[in-house]
C-alpha cells in the first residue's frame, strides 16, 4: 500500500489536582476539587533524524510546566483564572496557549484535552 499522505500523532498526558469554584447557569458552585487530567495531542508529517515526530519527555516537560501554577492550588486565585472563569474549556485553552511555543517547526497542537472527573472531557481545537 501507497500512502501520498502521512501524518504522525503523539499524545501525552499528566494528572493533577486542583480546586476551582464556577457558575454554572447563573448559579455560583461551591468551591470543589477535581483530579484533572490533560492530553496533549501533537501532530507532524515529517520525522526528525531520529524518526521521531518530537522527544515525548520535552513534550511532557512542556506540559507540566503549564500545569505546575495550578497543582495543588485553587484555580480562581491563579492567573489567568483569577480573572478568566476556571472552566475546563479554558483550561484546554491556556494549556494549548502556554505549550505552542515549544512546538518545533512542521508540528502543531492538533487538541488539548481536560478531563475535570471520569467521563466529562473538554477538548480545544486549533482554528483551520
Amino acid at each position: 500500500m501507497i500512502y501520498t499522505w502521512i501524518m504522525f500523532e503523539l499524545e501525552v498526558s499528566h494528572r493533577f489536582s486542583a480546586a476551582h469554584a464556577v457558575t454554572v447557569g447563573g448559579i455560583p458552585e461551591e468551591l470543589h476539587g477535581h483530579d484533572w487530567r490533560v492530553t496533549l495531542t501533537i501532530q507532524g508529517s515529517e520525522l526528525d533524524h531520529e524518526d521521531l515526530l518530537v522527544d515525548f519527555h520535552a513534550v511532557e516537560t512542556s506540559l507540566r510546566t503549564a500545569i505546575s501554577p495550578f497543582s495543588g492550588r485553587t484555580m480562581n486565585g491563579t492567573p489567568p483564572f483569577d480573572v478568566v472563569h476556571p472552566t475546563a474549556e479554558r483550561l484546554a485553552e491556556f494549556i494549548a496557549g502556554a505549550v505552542h511555543p515549544e512546538i518545533p517547526p512542521g508540528c502543531r497542537i492538533a487538541s488539548v484535552a481536560v478531563e475535570e472527573a471520569p467521563g466529562c472531557i473538554a477538548r480545544w481545537y486549533p482554528e483551520s
